[in-house]
């Protein structure tokens, strides 16, 4: 089964939503969240990779920006039907306690990730019937609830009712909490797969959504991340990586039976915090940043569209890379609390997509583009002049070899007291070479196998007529490159060919 949060933040966005503070004329309000996530389902279904990690972003993001109370969270990662029942009696009892003549509002959210049907949740080889679920988060004293189902086939919740592919939200408020009502949200319609990514290392959604509440989605720039900002930047980045894969661009699904408004904020981005730094990312690239190191988690994305470039962050080390058009910018930087740290080129190294492919960096397989220069062979005789000419081709950089056919042609010219000749070649050759990645230039090892025509004319005091030859020829030999800016590099290469001739 493949999965992905996709409609599964859609449905956070909007908990958040109606989850953030008051304003002093309404009540206060109390968030509770239960949280589960289980990477194995049935007998025989494959077991997924991120379900788990996805519960404790999920969790991480409503406890550290989204004003849950530790306390008020109850996280399960792997268990069963049966605890995540339980889980969910006890928090509807709690609930029920905690506003019982308190003059409080209480709103609760409901998270699930794992394997799934249209029927039921696999937790295991436990069942939790859908209807089961739908009606545990009916029946809270809860005023507003919000149930996120991010498994496959889970469209059938909202289907019950008429649900529909999601369109652009409008919850449009001021400073207001949210009415009462309840939310259902799922990560695919009902006849649809979710989709994880390996690369990021969890949902697609729910990377995009962290990102964007993180602050990548905070375009008027006023450190206030709104529901319609998160919404946009969730749904068009979701679209956009889902319409890539191979299964296909993913179809959030809704329900919604909501009274009253929407508070419009879902996060704030302290300008300065016991624990939290600001990153700012240079424009007009696409930029990850991952924990700890290039192997760490990923944390959020800024992409190279996104009018915000600034993210709000626990302080400690992170690893950056920025993606160009031919070439990464990588390197390690360190985030202190309370402080703005700008990233500038020069604080990162550049590698060009080449070397990337033959280091094997994930996600880079092959890297490829034209080239083109002057060519010089030697003569063929004594007295014969060298051959000059161009050659253009097109170089495959596999993470073994590197693959390059080419198109040359060259003249070159023999004369005496009694003969004057011109000699034209055109050859077609493909080399292929393996090359080794130093500081600053790479060295390449390679052969190359090749045809051509060869075309002599001939003036003289007698006749002579032109001559037409096919010619085949094998070499060997050493190249050595240099990366340039804006993509381009300087190749010199030196071949020993042998030629045999028709």
């Amino acid at each position: 089964m493949i999965r992905a949060l996709a409609s599964g933040l859609v449905a956070f966005a909007l908990a958040c939503a109606a989850l953030l503070a008051a304003s002093p004329a309404l009540a206060r309000v109390e968030r509770y969240a239960v949280i589960a996530g289980n990477n194995a389902g049935l007998r025989g279904e494959v077991e997924l990779r991120y379900a788990e990690a996805d519960a404790l972003k999920v969790h991480d993001v409503l406890v550290g920006l989204g004003g849950f109370s530790p306390s008020n969270v109850t996280l399960l990662r792997g268990g069963n039907a049966g605890a995540l029942r339980r889980a969910l009696i006890s928090m509807n009892s709690r609930i029920r306690q905690d506003i019982t003549g308190g003059g409080a509002q209480a709103v609760l959210v409901v998270y699930y990730s794992g394997h799934g049907d249209a029927r039921a949740l696999h937790l295991g080889n436990t069942l939790m019937d859908l209807q089961e679920l739908e009606q545990l988060a009916r029946g809270s004293a809860a005023h507003f609830r919000l149930v996120i189902v991010d498994a496959c086939r889970s469209g059938a919740l909202t289907r019950v009712k008429g649900g529909a592919t999601a369109p652009p939200l409008t919850i449009r408020t001021e400073a207001r909490l949210a009415g009462e009502g309840v939310v259902f949200l799922t990560a695919s319609s009902a006849n649809e797969d979710a989709q994880e990514s390996d690369a990021l290392g969890g949902s697609f959604f729910t990377h995009y959504l962290t990102s964007g509440l993180l602050g990548a989605a905070d375009d008027d720039g006023n450190e206030v991340v709104t529901l319609d900002e998160a919404y946009r930047h969730v749904s068009e980045a979701t679209i956009r990586a889902t319409s890539r894969t191979l299964a296909g661009t993913q179809h959030p699904t809704f329900r919604y039976e909501l009274r009253g408004q929407g508070k419009l904020a879902l996060t704030t981005l302290p300008a300065r915090a016991a624990h939290r730094g600001t990153i700012e990312l240079p424009a007009g690239r696409t930029y990850l940043l991952m924990a700890g190191g290039s192997q760490g988690p990923v944390v959020a994305e800024v992409a190279a569209t996104d009018v915000s470039r600034r993210l709000s962050v626990r302080s400690g080390r992170y690893f950056v890379r920025g993606r160009g058009q031919d070439f990464l910018l990588e390197g390690e930087i360190a985030v202190e609390a309370g402080k703005t740290l700008r990233v500038e080129d020069g604080m990162l190294s550049r590698a060009e997509y080449a070397r990337l492919v033959r280091k094997g960096q994930e996600g880079a397989d092959a890297a490829h583009g034209v080239q083109a220069g002057y060519r010089l062979r030697t003569a063929f005789h004594e007295g014969e002049s060298p051959c000059h000419g161009v050659f253009a081709g097109y170089t495959l950089e596999l993470r073994q070899l590197s693959v390059m056919p080419r198109l040359s042609a060259c003249r070159g010219a023999f004369e005496n007291d009694v003969l004057r000749a011109r000699r034209d070649q055109l050859d077609v050759e493909v080399r292929v070479a393996h090359a080794w990645d130093l500081p600053w230039v790479t060295l390449d090892l390679g052969v190359g196998v090749g045809a051509g025509i060869l075309h002599q004319a001939f003036e003289t005091r007698g006749v002579a007529a032109p001559r037409t030859s096919f010619v085949g020829f094998l070499g060997t030999g050493l190249g050595l490159s240099a990366d340039l800016p804006s993509g381009f590099y300087l190749l010199g290469q030196v071949d020993a060919q042998t030629y045999f001739f028709q």
